[in-house]
């Protein structure tokens, strides 16, 4: 099955796994799951890298190298996954976020992470 990850969650997987609910690391271990990374993630990283945020230090091109050298796919944005986020709901306010849900909706992949908000509809439950 494939399983997309938010950026959070790519993150802690990369970094600190333990930080990882035990059912997701389960999910991530399991050679019957694909993991995917969307490029929405990466441009999330860059922009925060840019803005300075200290709790984004990593560098994205050695990340995204990294998840791909790790068995993780990159899932690009298309023009249907931004006509799809028309249907989110205005609570769903990070644009970030709201790519993550609308890719997840669109390719019918489940979407792991750690938000309770994004997770109301990702239709999975809390993945921390």
């Amino acid at each position: 099955m494939k399983l997309l990850l938010d950026t959070q969650l790519l993150l802690w997987a990369a970094a600190e796994p333990k930080r990882l609910a035990k059912d997701t690391r389960e999910l991530l271990e399991s050679l019957d799951n694909e993991p995917l990374f969307s490029s929405a993630s990466i441009w999330e990283i860059v922009a925060k890298v840019g803005l300075g945020r200290r709790d984004f230090t990593v560098e994205p091109g050695s990340f995204r190298r990294a998840l791909l050298d790790n068995g993780y796919a990159e899932l690009p944005i298309t023009g249907r996954h931004a006509i799809a986020m028309l249907e989110l709901p205005a609570e769903l306010t990070d644009p970030f976020d709201r790519m993550l849900v609308a890719q997840s909706t669109v390719e019918r992949i489940p979407l792991l992470t750690s938000d309770a908000l994004v997770a109301r509809y990702s239709g999975l439950a809390d993945a921390r």
